[in-house]
Order: C-alpha cells, then structure tokens, then sequence
C-alpha cells in the first residue's frame, strides 16, 4: 500500500462529502430526500439497522455490535428495541436518559463507543448525512431558522417534524448579519466526530467540589464583556459546553451517578423538554442521546435518596450483564490478547475455553430445576444439547434470576492473569493449565474476593480442569484415529444396519458368509451406553434414528452419522473407549520403540496441522493425556 496515495484518498474523499449552500438550496436537497432532518435518536437507530439485522429463532441479532460485544445478544436485542427504535419513532422513551447499568468490566463502555464511531462514520454516508447552519457553535438543525407560526404548513410541505428553536448565536446573526433573511443563511455539511467535537460529546465527573457547570452548558468569556457590554450578549459566551457540542448526535455521560445531584439537575429540562438553561439567555433547545453508565451497587445507592426521584422518573435503565456464553467468553479473550504486544506467543487451543469455563461458573446462579448442575446450565447457556432438557427448559432457566450475570469474575481479572503469567514465565506457549494456574495464584491477590467466594471458586477451577481433561483426551484420541471419518462411518453403518433389523423384527445378513443373524444386541448397547441410553430407552432411541433417516429420505438427503448431534458423540466415543489401551501405551512409554515413536510423531503432526497445536503445547498434551489415562 502506498501510504501517502490512501492518505490523499482520504482527503479527496472528505472534500467529496463537503457540502455548502443557501437555506434555500437545503430546503431543496429535503424535497428530495427529508433524512437529514431526522432526529439524533433516528440517526442512532438507523445507523445501527444500516449494518444489518438477522432473525434468529424469533430473535433479532445487530450485525453492528458482533465484532467487538460478545454474548450479550439479548441485552442489545432490549436496548435496540425498547430504546433506540421507540426513541426513533419520536415515543416518550426519547425524553429519557439511557443509562447501562452492569458489573466492571461488562461492556457498557465499549458499547457507547462503538455508538460513538459508528455515528461518526455514519455521518460520512449518504444516508447518515447532517447539515448545520454554518458557523453555529452547536452545528443546530438550519430549520430552525422556519418561523414558529409558519411551522405546520411547511412540516406538511416536506413530511418533516421541526423542533426546537435558533440557539442565541444565530438568532443574533440572523438579526445582525442577514438582516433577518433566512433565506441567505449559510448551511454546510458537517461530519461527526468527537475530537473535534462535533455531534459527538463526553464529560467525566471530578471532585463535586471543583466541578464546574459551565463543562456542560458553556461559560461567559469575561475578557470580551467590555467589548461587548453585557453577560447577555451570545458574542460574550463560549457555547463549548459537552451539551452544547453534543448537539444533533450523542453525549457520553461517563459515571454520572458519581456527580453531585445539583450538578444534574441541567439534565431534567433538557430530557423533557429538549433544551437547558445556560447563561443569561432563553433556554437553548438541544437534539442529543444521552447515554451513561453506572455499577449496580451506585444505582442502588442513588435510588434510595429520595432527592433523585425526578431525575430517577427521566431514566430508562438497561441492564448489561456479563456474558454468559463460554464460547464468546472465549471471544473476548482472544480479542483482547490480539490487541496486545503477546500476540506472538502461542496460546494452545482450550486453554482459553479453560479460562470461560471457571469465569462463566463464578457468574451463574444454582438453578432450581430437578437435576440441573452449573455445568449442565452452561452448557445450555452455550448451545449445547443436555439430556433431558429442552429448549422450554432454557427460556425457563434464563427468566429464572433477574440478575444473573451481574456478578462474578470479570474479563478484565481473567486478562490480568494472563498476561501476568506471560510477561513473568517468558512463555513462548500457554496452556489450560498454564492459565488455571495463573488464575488461581490471584486469587489470594483479589482485593474484593471473601474467604467463602475463595473456596467456592477454587472449586470452579477445579471443575474447568475436569472440562479441559475431557477435551484433552478427546483431541488425542480423535488424532489417533488416523482414518476417523473411515471409521466412524463403517461404524455408523453397522449400527444402522443392526438397528433397522431389530425395529422390523427381521435379520441380518453377514457380508463375509452370506448367513441370516439376529441383530448385533452387544454392538448396539456398547454404542448407546456412550451417551447414557438406558436399556429401557434404547427402543425408543433406535426409533427416532429410523425416523429421522426417513424424514432425510423423503427430502432427498443421505443421512449422514454427524446429523445427529447424540448418535456423533456416542460413535465418537465407542470409537475413543476401543483405542483407549492403544494411547495409553503410547504416550506413555519412556522408550518407545520404533512403531511406537512413528505413532507419536504422526499423533502430533495431525494436531498441529489440524487442530492448532504448536510443536511445544502439542508435546505437552501427549504427556499430560498419557498421564491422565493411566491414572
């Protein structure tokens, strides 16, 4: 790439999307296309709609938050529903601020960014595109400049809605500059973006004592009041506050329930009525989203004074748990590690699903349901079948605590871990237990962690070792299988083959010597008793194999042994309990002998080639898997 030639790319495209004119050639542009004169709620909304929309089993996922949230599909699914697409369509919920309440470290930050620069290049498209009264220091809509009276024929006009009124700075050109001729007035194309401050603001609180109002609604620039004559002059104030430049876009209320409640009190008129009172002037009209973020334990301090009713009456509060999905747990991990200067070191396949597992356990809660354990529940929660369990049983389970998920070990900890053990060790690779070791260690460091969570989550890293040892020895097992599909296959239509004899009462007949046999009971039950089929059960089991291979038949298909997520784990598993003996030996022998050792080195060419492994991690997994087998 020739850095310089995208650089002047870039500038060429921005001077593309510039854009100036009279009022009346905007007015223009609207009789084409009124989408400028949307409102910042409808900006939001359909931006995040731009990026596209997928209907999953009855549930909508956004394309535009899935490469940096992970696992809070039905948190974003509520916010976008019952916040941003009400708010677009101009309902009360508009007239409220949106505040994301969650545990640390649980993605409300990240999501008001991504709406930060998502908007921001948003505004860059056609479709996105903002207009400002030029030189207006809050970049305000140019129909404000329409007369109140006038208002309703001209909404009728142009099928717009026109809010607000002409903040004092324009009303003063307007008067002084075009002599009141609207007209004339310049409009320009403006593109959002926080560093500059256009559309897009963020105010961090500091000491109640020191914080000044003015970093919200402006200040008097004292050195021209001489000049001018009067603190009411729009000439004498700096219209630089966060709510002033956030105008026509989002701002970002960072920890707002850590500022002193007068301090907030700016936010109650501007909410309901859409304006706020700043200087010595009228109140200035402002279209901005406003979206803070709070901890659960400030919330629930807040709501307990009750000097905050009216400022809690204009909140619509979303809550953000963690994820409690292992395998975006895993996502997240990931995500983070790339960010850093490690990506160089090998992380070994598992190990950080390791890390989930223990991290998911510490946010879930018991459930109340007959014979569901946690790693049962999380299993569930990751999309995975359980025995005996439905998809009726999961909705169940996830209305069963409102505030699962609101607690527990947070990523950030789990990162911290990590990348202590990578930085100290100088590891060239991490394992699962490289990282449950990590883990552990730091547990005695967590400032915020009771003696009884302490046991209990030592526990939790016991059982992800347990989860981590079942897939250890899968990935061997499955890698000593040099021709696994083969024989999984050959399996597979043995089994059939038995089965269909036994629901017809009929025979089989043996391809060697062309004899009649009653069906293979012994090979049927060594396959079932894989997955827990009781001896009561098998009927109806076999049952359903015959009807789904039916049911693939009339649709043209074959069916295949993977079509069926049970019956795959119960050959898979027939197939690893028969070559068990054979591993064991094998990753076991201090000396291995010539047929032996070309065993291994093909063992760990196949996890490296096609299960990820380095050459170290793969090394280290013969050994451990060798250990575990004969034990």
């Amino acid at each position: 790439m020739d850095i310089f030639e995208r650089i002047a790319s870039y500038r060429a495209e921005n001077n593309r999307l510039a854009w100036s004119g009279t009022f009346k050639d905007y007015i223009e542009l609207l009789k084409q296309d009124p989408s400028p004169a949307k409102t910042a709620h409808s900006r939001v909304y359909d931006m995040i709609k731009s990026h596209g929309v997928e209907d999953i089993n009855g549930r909508k996922r956004y394309k535009f938050f899935e490469q940096e949230i992970f696992g809070l599909d039905r948190a974003v699914e509520k916010l976008v529903e019952e916040y941003f697409h009400s708010a677009a369509r101009r309902l009360d919920v508009r007239k409220r601020i949106l505040l994301l309440m969650g545990p640390v470290s649980g993605g409300k930050s990240t999501l008001v960014t991504l709406l930060k620069r998502g908007l921001e290049q948003y505004s860059r498209t056609d479709a996105g595109a903002v207009y400002a009264i030029e030189g207006c220091p809050m970049h305000e809509d140019p129909l404000h400049l329409i007369p109140l009276e006038l208002r309703p024929e001209i909404e009728k006009e142009l099928g717009v809605r026109i809010e607000g009124n002409l903040c004092p700075s324009c009303q003063m050109r307007l008067k002084n500059e075009y002599g009141g001729d609207i007209e004339k007035v310049r409009v320009v194309r403006v593109l959002l973006s926080e560093e500059e401050r256009v559309g897009i603001g963020t105010f961090s609180p500091s000491d109640p004592k020191s914080q000044d109002i003015a970093d919200l609604t402006g200040s008097i620039d004292f050195s021209t009041i001489t000049e001018f004559g009067s603190e009411s002059d729009p000439r004498a104030y700096r219209f630089d506050g966060e709510l002033n430049k956030a105008n026509r876009g989002l701002m970002e209320f960072q920890e707002m329930l850590k500022c002193d409640e007068k301090f907030l009190w700016n936010l109650l008129s501007l909410t309901q009525e859409g304006n706020f009172k700043a200087g010595r002037f009228a109140l200035i009209s402002a279209d901005e989203l406003i979206v803070a973020h709070t901890n659960e334990t400030e919330y629930k301090s807040f709501i307990a004074n009750k000097k905050n009713e009216a400022l809690q009456s204009r909140m619509i509060v979303m809550p953000v748990p963690y994820n409690l999905r292992v395998s975006e747990e895993e996502k997240i991990y990931a995500k983070l590690i790339g960010q850093s200067d490690m990506k160089h070191v090998h992380i070994a396949p598992h190990a950080l699903r390791a890390a989930a597992i223990f991290s998911i356990l510490t946010r879930l809660k018991e459930s109340k349901k007959q014979g569901m354990d946690l790693i049962k529940k999380l299993r569930m929660y990751d999309g995975e079948e359980v025995e005996g369990y439905k998809e009726a049983d999961l909705k169940e389970m996830q209305t069963e605590y409102l505030d699962e998920g609101m607690s527990g070990i947070d990523p950030r900890y789990v990162i911290n871990r990590i990348s202590s053990a990578l930085i100290k060790g100088d590891l060239q690779c991490m394992n699962a237990l490289d990282v449950l070791r990590a883990i552990k260690d730091g547990l005695d460091q967590h400032p915020s962690i009771t003696k009884e969570e302490r046991e209990r989550y030592l526990n939790f890293i016991s059982i992800a070792r347990k989860e981590y040892d079942i897939l250890a020895k899968s990935e061997v097992q499955k890698a000593f299988v040099y021709s696994f599909e083969e024989s999984a296959k050959t399996l597979f239509e043995n089994y059939l083959d038995n089965i269909e004899a036994f629901c017809n009462w009929s025979k089989i007949r043996d391809p060697l010597t062309d004899e009649e046999m009653e069906p293979d009971e012994r090979l049927m039950r060594s396959i079932e008793e894989q997955i827990g089929i009781s001896e009561n059960a098998k009927k109806a089991f076999r049952e359903e194999i015959l009807i789904r291979i039916s049911a693939y038949s009339r649709k043209g298909k074959k069916f295949e042994y993977n079509n069926h997520d049970r019956l795959r784990e119960a050959i898979e598993k027939k197939l690893f309990a028969d070559l068990k003996d054979i591993v064991k030996i094998t990753t076991s022998s201090k000396t291995p002998d010539e047929s032996q050792l070309k065993r291994i080195n093909e063992v760990s060419r196949r996890l490296i080639d096609e299960h990820g492994y380095c050459p170290i991690c793969a090394n280290e997994l013969l050994k451990y898997v060798g250990s575990l087998l004969n034990r």
